[in-house]
């Protein structure tokens, strides 16, 4: 058996140390915060919850399988989307009660939407096969030639979203999965229109107490399956020789010898200061950061009729609001706001009578001082739009806190300062994330930036496909 050093604490390094400890090895894992978990963190105040990473969960059967047990709630709604000109269109898990929304919304795009859903539905088999399975020496899902022509490599989202639909409401309806991996849907690739028939097929779900939960759940297992975890301890940097990982150097100057090093890192930390490497670097900033996320964190007074867990709010024009972000490098001045309210489904998480509203809007990943604008007036500036969207809170709030990308980036520790690693860019971007093994014998990588990556059951799928190839080369398999 191996020794395994793991860096990093997020989801993903947590489920591959669970898995490699449970395959025998011997696991230490170092995060450089005082706490397990990476974007599974929270923000408390008087009484209120905030999560500050997801909200909700897909595949949940992803997480039984590492054994996680905690009983999970479905919130009535998928979504609640609210566009510039008022109209509503609720997400219903049922695809012949949806197809039968989107029809009411827009008289004859029902038909539309079910012919994308059954799309969706298509290519996420085909991504089961391939993109989750993990490289070609490892799949057991029979990949297809066809598996190719059903994700659009050619297209991106917004291209797919023109294809099905004529409504430019449903157009962003269906770019808004781009905003999944931080990317725009003008740039993301059509694959992540995949993520619909996860939603339809197998529910969003809550975790009462707050997601942060299952990474106090798996803490434990950690402990149980014999995980050694260091706190507050960052790695300075991957030791090797010419062929092969030798171990790590932790920031205190103390070394520590590893057969095999998981980065659960994001890919352009990994290679531009962990373990220097300019020709994958160059790659990585090729592909972009991703968009960012400033937060209003607001303590809500009395309760909402009707207000669903998760609501969207569409701004009035997508294609320049990405522009913003993406080319101009400034927060959009009329933004699609994110809405999430735990508090709906879980009194726990806020006092009585009041609600937690958790407000994300898309932003650079900069530093806020290079805005143009001020963060109070950017503050004040969304909620006038949640306002004008029919979620006007004057009078209501008991306090409204503020995390800006800065803040986030001390929260989570990333030394890139985009919360979601990378951007999908590109119509081909499906085939451009970083891979889950690194340049030198005994280097993986899992997490957000690395393959499958983003969101909490691609990481947690990526540190399975990990755990599978340092599995296969310990034993001499090929590479």
């Amino acid at each position: 058996m191996a020794e395994v050093t793991v860096i990093g604490g997020g989801m993903g390094g947590m489920a591959c140390a669970l898995l490699l400890a449970r395959q025998g090895h011997e696991v230490r894992l170092y995060e450089q915060l005082p706490r397990l978990g990476g974007k599974l963190a929270e923000h408390r105040r008087d009484g209120f919850t905030f999560s500050l990473g997801p909200s909700l969960l897909t595949m949940p059967r992803v997480l039984r399988e590492l054994g996680l047990d905690r009983e999970l709630v479905e919130p009535e709604l998928l979504c609640r989307y609210r566009f510039a000109d008022g109209a509503v269109l609720d997400a219903h898990r049922d695809p012949a009660r949806m197809a039968a929304e989107v029809e009411r919304l827009a008289p004859g795009e029902g038909r539309a939407w079910t012919a994308f859903h059954h799309w969706a539905q298509g290519c996420l088999r085909a991504a089961e096969r391939t993109v989750f399975a993990g490289p070609p020496i490892r799949r057991q899902g029979r990949p297809r030639l066809s598996d190719l022509t059903a994700v659009a490599p050619a297209r991106t989202l917004a291209g797919l979203a023109r294809r099905h639909f004529r409504d430019p409401r449903l157009r962003q309806y269906v770019g808004r999965y781009a905003t999944y991996a931080g990317s725009s849907p003008y740039r993301a690739p059509a694959a992540l229109g995949c993520v619909p028939a996860l939603e339809h097929g197998q529910g969003v779900w809550y975790a009462p107490g707050g997601l942060a939960r299952l990474a106090d759940d798996l803490t434990l297992l950690l402990k149980a399956a014999g995980v050694e975890i260091f706190l507050s301890e960052p790695v300075a940097a991957v030791e090797a020789d010419a062929s092969k990982v030798t171990g790590v150097r932790l920031a205190s100057g103390r070394r520590v010898r590893a057969d095999v090093v998981v980065a659960g890192t994001d890919a352009a930390a990994l290679y531009g200061l962990l373990s220097p490497d300019r020709r994958r670097l160059r790659r990585i900033a090729r592909l972009g950061t991703s968009s960012s996320a400033f937060l209003l964190l607001a303590g809500v007074e009395g309760r909402t009729p009707g207000l669903p867990h998760h609501s969207v709010l569409f701004s009035a024009d997508y294609e320049r609001e990405f522009a913003d972000i993406f080319d101009r490098g400034r927060p959009p001045l009329d933004p699609t706001v994110y809405v999430g309210c735990s508090a709906v489904d879980d009194a726990s998480q806020a006092p009585a009578g009041s609600e937690n509203w958790t407000m994300l809007v898309n932003v650079p990943a900069r530093d806020p001082a290079r805005w143009g604008i001020g963060v109070e007036a950017y503050r004040d500036l969304v909620l006038e739009r949640l306002a004008g969207r029919g979620c006007d809170l004057a009078g209501r709030l008991r306090f409204v806190d503020v995390l800006t990308p800065a803040d986030l980036r001390d929260r989570y520790g990333s030394w890139g300062g985009a919360i979601y690693g990378s951007a999908y860019r590109g119509r081909l971007a499906s085939f451009a994330r970083p891979g889950n093994r690194g340049p030198r014998r005994g280097l993986y990588l899992v997490g957000g930036s690395a393959h499958p990556g983003g969101g909490l059951p691609m990481v947690t799928l990526g540190a399975r496909i990990v755990a599978g190839l340092v599995s296969q080369d310990l034993a001499g398999g090929p590479r």
